[in-house]
């Protein structure tokens, strides 16, 4: 459990920098899925650290869904959010509200439910249909992204950020679903590609969805679409349980831990106006 806090820890900083590079990020045609847009994105220093923090948190998440059921895993991830709130407060001077703070409290809260409760990772090894299925899923994350590009802005932050949010999912079904590294077994495993596709259509996805529209709907989106989907297929499909007596707990942590998520999602929000220049510090009151 502590790499999944420390993946959310990265995560959660790597957030608020690529929002405001994001919006500083010249834009594109308008598109949903823009393959240029990272390149420009890459111009700024900040989402080149973003970069290395979601390198770092990507490798802990990985050791950790080789140990942890994915729900656990997926319920942290989701709680990245209220680092984000925390490393806004201190970086961007921006101001917590009591209850906001209540609401870190809440994820805290239940990821300690979901840390009791929670057992060993599931030991099926996930069958060739569920392999080619993730595959599939990443492929549609690009079509989301491309149907994303035509609709009003507000409904498509929230299409971009649930696309990124499945394929952000993805990648976490597919590590659990790449039982071997050895080459070159690994290069006919399809689950391999699904992993690569759907976390980097999911970048792609997220990024547009920072720069283009409101953050706090793209994030949203985020949180329900790595969570739900990925901890639904870890229980159903690769034998994820809690321990003997506990699925309560777990069920209640999970909700409380994504509720409390959804709640901070605003803080992936840059202030609105005069996004910081280089070398300037931001500050929203």
């Amino acid at each position: 459990m502590i790499c999944a806090f420390g993946s959310a820890v990265c995560y959660g900083t790597a957030s608020v920098l690529q929002a405001i590079a994001a919006r500083a990020t010249e834009p594109g045609t308008g598109s949903g899925v823009d393959p240029a847009l990272l390149l420009r994105a890459l111009r700024q220093w900040r989402y080149i650290a973003g970069l290395a923090l979601d390198g770092l948190g990507f490798a802990l998440q990985i050791v950790a869904l080789r140990s942890l059921p994915i729900y656990a895993v997926g319920a942290a991830l989701a709680a990245s959010l209220a680092v984000t709130a925390v490393v806004a407060s201190r970086l961007l001077h921006v101001r917590l509200s009591a209850i906001e703070w209540s609401a870190v409290g809440v994820v805290c809260a239940g990821l300690a439910m979901l840390g009791l409760a929670s057992g060993a990772e599931g030991d099926r090894p996930g069958s060739s249909a569920l392999r080619w299925a993730m595959l599939g899923v990443a492929l549609a994350v690009l079509l989301v992204g491309a149907v994303a590009g035509r609709l009003p802005d507000k409904p498509r932050a929230l299409v971009l950020g649930l696309g990124a949010g499945f394929g952000f999912g993805v990648v976490e079904v597919s590590v659990r679903l790449i039982d071997t590294v050895s080459f070159p077994a690994v290069l006919t495993n399809p689950a391999l590609y699904a992993l690569l596709l759907g976390g980097g259509a999911a970048f792609l996805l997220l990024t547009s969805a920072l720069q283009r529209g409101s953050v706090t709907t793209a994030t949203a989106g985020l949180v329900l679409g790595e969570t739900i989907g990925p901890a639904l297929v870890g229980v159903v499909w690769l034998g994820d349980s809690t321990r003997e007596g506990m699925a309560w707990l777990a069920v209640v942590g999970f909700a409380v831990a994504v509720a409390g998520a959804l709640a901070l999602a605003r803080f992936g929000e840059p202030p609105a106006e005069g996004l910081p220049a280089e070398g300037e510090t931001a500050v929203r009151e």
